[in-house]
């Protein structure tokens, strides 16, 4: 029997009562990118990319282009010199082509062939008003696509995932190893770039698997066999960090499952995103908030699907969102458990997890700063049912809802019902007053 949370069909908490159904694509669709507050681009395993309105789930473009499936997906948005705001995206393909697009025409600006390897990932540099793509190189890349600079060939791993640091600085995962780039420019006010290998992090005994940046100070990293490390995005240092996550010998909520051995596929660190407060982790098939301050695990749901966890987001209130290849789609509601207090409280994450040994000491001066500090937990609130294959990632859109995209070819928006009722309600009522006023002036 699965030991997943259910819930009934009485989901109070749940919004989403209200799904439109988005058809295009002929296959597995695996990005969603966001372009504006209401439009945003999806691309997948069929090569082609369309534009959506998120209001009314109507397609604005089908842009062609590419022959082989899109790798990797990115928005941007630049003023040019008459400060007119365009916005573009960014495509790469397993057909080693890079493509950009304007969203406003739909038209193709600026087409890239002379890469020796597939893109696997693209990263938006803001401040310096450039591209990045990463794949058996790192390549530098102006608005127009125009090759700026390029480190010589890595590995044939290749970058997998590229996040921007402070000081013109990036971190690029390859395989175990996290190198540090800087990017730099000519004094003299020509556009001659460079990029210059820092430092090579090695601290990861397994593939890196997700990278994210918390803030200016802090990124933290993900690898396949449960690893997690919190760096310092100044100096490059490591900060804090946890192993383990599934090895749950001593859990105040959950039963231990017995089990001979872990598979990758379990222990994987899938997705991690971030508040300034907490790192908020897929793992196998859990989920897992990490406190940074406190540099532990504060609350998890070692079963939060089926499946393994594959995209995470934090929304602006205490609520998580979580996608699976189960193809469901979860609401968590963080909250704080109400403790008595006899009730034993665990000493640190280590401990609570059976992972290392403490002295004396540490162990009472860590149970004290336990018996002052609240306990979390995550508690499903709702249940999205609409796909019927893994949901790969999501886009949420604050009022206008949520966007999930999933091998089983469809997009489908959700939308808070009660919500859409009254914009209903409201036009309706618009259209008889205007009604009215015409029959009084006939």
């Amino acid at each position: 029997k699965s030991s997943v949370q259910t819930i009934g069909e009485e989901q109070i908490q749940n919004p989403y009562t209200e799904l439109l159904v988005l058809k295009g694509h002929q296959d597995i669709v695996r990005f969603l990118v966001q372009i504006d507050d209401c439009r945003f681009a999806s691309a997948g395993d069929d090569g082609i990319i369309f534009l959506w309105n998120a209001q009314t789930g109507e397609k604005l473009y089908e842009l062609h282009g590419h022959t082989h499936k899109i790798t990797a997906i990115a928005s941007f948005s630049s003023s040019n010199v008459t400060e007119e705001k365009t916005d573009v995206i960014i495509t790469a393909s397993a057909d080693r082509t890079v493509i950009v697009w304007d969203c406003t025409s739909g038209r193709q600006v600026q087409k890239v062939s002379c890469f020796h390897s597939t893109v696997k990932c693209l990263a938006v540099l803001q401040r310096l008003n450039v591209w990045l793509s990463g794949g058996s190189d790192l390549c530098v890349w102006n608005q127009k696509l125009d090759l700026l600079c390029k480190t010589s060939h890595l590995t044939d791993a290749g970058i997998s995932a590229l996040v921007e640091l402070p000081k013109n600085c990036v971190a690029a995962a390859v395989g175990k190893e996290l190198i540090i780039f800087r990017l730099s420019t000519s004094n003299n006010g020509s556009e001659v770039w460079n990029i210059l290998e820092v430092k090579r992090l090695v601290d990861h005994q397994d593939n890196i698997s997700s990278l994210v940046s918390v803030n200016d100070l802090t990124f933290v990293t993900g690898s396949h066999i449960g690893e997690l490390i919190v760096w310092d995005a100044l100096d490059w240092t490591k900060q804090a960090s946890e192993c383990n996550f599934w090895d749950s010998s001593v859990h105040p909520d959950v039963q231990p499952e017995i089990k001979l051995s872990q598979s990758p596929h379990e222990t994987s660190v899938q997705h991690l995103t971030s508040d300034e407060e907490c790192v908020f982790a897929g793992v196998g098939k859990g989920i897992y908030v990490y406190n940074l301050q406190m540099k532990r695990v504060i609350a998890c749901q070692r079963t939060a699907h089926d499946s393994s966890v594959l995209h995470i987001e934090k929304l602006p209130n205490r609520q998580l969102i979580s996608c699976s290849e189960d193809g469901s789609v979860r609401i968590w509601e963080l909250r704080e458990k109400q403790q008595l207090p006899a009730e034993p409280v665990p000493t640190g994450f280590f401990n609570m997890w059976g992972f290392g040994r403490a002295n004396k000491q540490a162990n009472q001066a860590a149970k004290k700063m336990q018996e002052n500090t609240p306990v979390y937990f995550l508690e499903l609130v709702g249940d999205l049912i609409g796909h019927s294959s893994a949901v790969q990632m999501f886009l949420y859109f604050g009022e206008l809802g949520l966007a999930t995209c999933s091998a089983d070819h469809l997009i489908i928006l959700w939308k808070d019902g009660e919500r859409e009722s009254s914009l209903r309600s409201l036009t309706l009522f618009q259209k008889l007053a205007q009604n009215g006023d015409l029959q009084l002036k006939l």
